[in-house]
Parts: structure tokens; C-alpha cells; sequence
């Protein structure tokens, strides 16, 4: 586990070398740590797929270096413990996306496999991120890999269910994209109005995902 400066007021944390299950499981791991007893003056902390940027709300390169090394010897205590396995949200999809035959004709499928496929697997929040609350879900079935539109949309619809490359998402608000759209939800991934900011989000780091499969 390496500790790096990220400017003035933060570290970056960098837990494992590649995305894999032991990264997704030492992330929960740290999540919950740093929920749990979080460094002295950390202000927020922002989860990647292989690393945890530590943010604070004041200067520490020069004078909070110990603090840094006491925060990465209690986060590598917390990255060997294993928590339990979160429960399944269900999100139910109307699956008529305009990119779903798209999704079919490029992988060799009919549209009502691209359904069956992408509504079979439960999914893992790996992290939230591109914007507020978007989850980036894995593992995709590699049957269903597809490549990200050549010119993205200028705006897609909040609750649209995409598909980009490897990864499968959810918009959580109105913004441009490029991921393929396969189909769209009523379900609120980001409520701005929250009363804090762990109520904004549906979903978080962590958490795991079915989507169910409805008519619109």
C-alpha cells in the first residue's frame, strides 16, 4: 500500500495493482474503515477501482505526514478483514433502449438476449463517478462488451441503462454520454435534496445490483 501527495491538502492511496475480486473486496474493506474511524481532519474520501484518495480539510504534505502513515497502517490492518456481502437492489428496467439492437447486431444476439443477458448477472459497484451517483458496475458478461458510440449524445436521459465497452451503469442525472442505451428506469440513483450526503446516493461502493427486467 503506497501513499502518494495529491496537492496541498490530500493523498492518494493506492491498495492493489489491478481490478480484480481481491481489489473489490479490500475496497469495501477500506470503505468501511474509513466510515467507521476516519483519519483526524479527513474531510471526504473518494474511492477509485485500485485507490482511495484521502481529502483533508487543510494542508497536509509537510506537517501531517505521520498522520498518513498512521491513516495507511490502520487501512492495510482493515484491507485484510472481509465484511459481509451487501444485499441485492433490484432495479426494474423497461428495456427498449435506442442502441439495444445496437448492443445485439455487435455482439451477434437478438435484442431479447441482450435482455436476458444483461438482466441475468448480479452486479458489483465497483465506484460512483463521471457524475453524481453513477455507479460503474461490474462484471458485464463478455457477450455483451460493446463499444462506446464514435460521437456521444449531448444528453441522456437521468435513469437511462447503458453499456460501455466493459462496463454496464446507470445515468444518474441528465448529462452527455456515450454508453450505448439499452434501457431506462424510473428509480432515482441521485437525490440532491437529500437530507446528507450518504442519503444522496441510491447506491454506493460496495453495494450489489440485479436489474429486473419490466414492460414499460
Amino acid at each position: 500500500m503506497q501513499a502518494t501527495p495529491y496537492g496541498p491538502n490530500a493523498w492518494l492511496i493506492r491498495f492493489a495493482d489491478s481490478v480484480d475480486e481481491n481489489s473489490f473486496e479490500t475496497g469495501r474493506a477500506i470503505t468501511a474503515a474509513l466510515e467507521a474511524t476516519p483519519p483526524v481532519g479527513l474531510r471526504e474520501f473518494v474511492m477509485g477501482y485500485t485507490t482511495v484518495l484521502l481529502i483533508f480539510g487543510e494542508p497536509t504534505v509537510e506537517h501531517r505526514s505521520w498522520d498518513i502513515a498512521a491513516a495507511v497502517k490502520a487501512l492495510k490492518a482493515a484491507a485484510k478483514r472481509r465484511i459481509a456481502e451487501a444485499p441485492i437492489k433490484e432495479i426494474p428496467v423497461v428495456y427498449d433502449g435506442p442502441d439495444l439492437e445496437r448492443v445485439a447486431a455487435h455482439n451477434s444476439l437478438g435484442p431479447d438476449d441482450v435482455v436476458k443477458i444483461h438482466s441475468a448477472t448480479v452486479y458489483k459497484v465497483h465506484l460512483l463517478g463521471f457524475a453524481p451517483g453513477f455507479p460503474y458496475l461490474g462484471e458485464l458478461n463478455s457477450r455483451l462488451h460493446t463499444p462506446r458510440l464514435d460521437s456521444p449524445r449531448t444528453r441522456v436521459p437521468a435513469g437511462s441503462v447503458a453499456i460501455g465497452g466493459a462496463q454496464t451503469g446507470v445515468y444518474s442525472i441528465p448529462n452527455p454520454g456515450g454508453w450505448n442505451l439499452i434501457g431506462r428506469t424510473d428509480v432515482r440513483l441521485f437525490e440532491p435534496d437529500a437530507e446528507s450526503d450518504l442519503d444522496s446516493f441510491l447506491l454506493r461502493p460496495g453495494d450489489r445490483v440485479k436489474f429486473v427486467a419490466v414492460t414499460g
